[in-house]
């Protein structure tokens, strides 16, 4: 009996040194937090994005709660996220007492619609939260000068979007503060993991406290005091130096990951381009000043059943491919902060779909993908 291979949503691999890394990192001795990788790590970040600090952490879960903390949010503030987005985005700030107001997306992107700030942004706003969806810029510019005006601090959502850029400018780099994702699903990965990049150099020296149990142990390590000791709020948020040596060896040829991507991306564009047409599918828009970061690749089909039934034709062919996020807003819990609907984000949530996208899918496996779609008989 012939045996038919599956195709998975998402496929981690290695593609540098990440054994070698490993290996080193445990024999060491020392793979406790801000060890010799998770420096490396934060250094190539630094030096590539161009940006002030970075420092790796557990999860990019817990860089947003780091950066509410530093923000101060308290109970009563309001933080601007889009509707369609991961539950952590508004999280690590309902966790301070803020309540989320859910921001509707544009219909071409699915970033949060920059027109619509202008209308919800009240005097208890806090910080508007960017979420830079399937690796694709929000528009940055307007939204910097909208925050501006109104003093508002800009955290990046920017698990999608590491080494994407706007306007040549690198996705992370804008905001008072950033937060990276290096879970499985993302193109640089350990497995679980994240950043806080930190633009704004007032906020550096907290924010190593915070990521350090409140403590100033950081400085404690760069032998600028003798002991450390309980100096503010704070968690345990300090990647293991095991998990940087892994994820040291994916950044060190994030060129490489990216380049594979690319072709990946384009590939499906290309080969759905005819067949998106002819059934009335919406394929990604890139702007053009927007160079992405090639993380994912979605169609919006025509109805919520057209979408259903191709994944489940798709999973008759030993493929799986998946839908994403559910409006907040809609959510059991989102529904407490009770809050207009987003009708573009409640929408384009039924109609999408994601295709098995990962760095070493083989020319073979995506081939059977495309084909399937194009043999479904809808």
């Amino acid at each position: 009996m012939k045996i038919i291979k599956h195709i998975p949503f998402n496929q981690s691999s290695l593609q540098g040194r990440e054994l070698e890394y490993s290996s080193k990192a445990i024999k060491s001795g020392q793979i406790g937090g801000d060890q010799y990788f998770s420096k490396k790590c934060q250094n190539l970040l630094e030096s590539v994005l161009r940006i002030p600090k970075a420092l790796v952490t557990t999860s990019c879960t817990h860089a947003l709660e780091m950066a509410a903390i530093l923000l101060d949010i308290q109970p009563g503030d309001e933080v601007i996220v889009p509707s369609f987005t991961f539950v952590s985005t508004a999280n690590a700030f309902v966790l301070r007492g803020a309540t989320p107001i859910f921001i509707d997306v544009r219909k071409d992107t699915l970033n949060l619609d920059e027109s619509l700030l202008g209308s919800i942004i009240t005097e208890k706003t806090k910080a508007i939260v960017p979420v830079h969806y399937a690796g694709v810029a929000c528009e940055m510019n307007v939204i910097q000068k909208i925050a501006e005006r109104h003093g508002i601090a800009i955290i990046e959502d920017n698990a999608h979007g590491l080494f994407g850029k706007s306007n040549g400018q690198w996705l992370g780099s804008f905001g008072n503060l950033s937060t990276l994702s290096f879970h499985e699903t993302k193109n640089i990965t350990c497995g679980e993991g994240g950043a806080l990049l930190i633009n704004d150099h007032n906020l550096i020296e907290r924010a190593e406290v915070i990521r350090e149990k409140g403590t100033n142990r950081s400085k404690f390590s760069r032998g600028e005091i003798q002991k450390y000791s309980w100096v503010d709020l704070g968690s345990s948020y300090v990647m293991s130096d095991l998990l940087a040596a892994y994820l040291y060896g994916h950044l060190e040829v994030w060129e490489k990951i990216q380049l594979a991507r690319k072709n990946l991306w384009n590939r499906y564009h290309v080969g759905l381009n005819d067949w998106s047409i002819t059934h009335s599918a919406l394929q990604p828009t890139v702007p053009p000043h927007c160079e992405q970061a090639w993380h994912m690749y979605y169609l919006i089909l025509p109805t919520p059943e057209f979408r259903d039934r191709l994944i489940i034709h798709l999973k008759k062919c030993s493929i799986t491919a998946v839908f994403h996020y559910l409006p907040l807003e809609n959510t059991p819990f989102g529904k407490s902060f009770d809050q207009a609907d987003c009708p573009n984000s409640n929408d384009l949530s039924k109609r999408l779909i994601r295709l098995p996208f990962y760095t070493n899918m083989s020319t073979e496996d995506q081939n059977k993908v495309i084909d399937s779609i194009l043999n479904f008989e809808c």
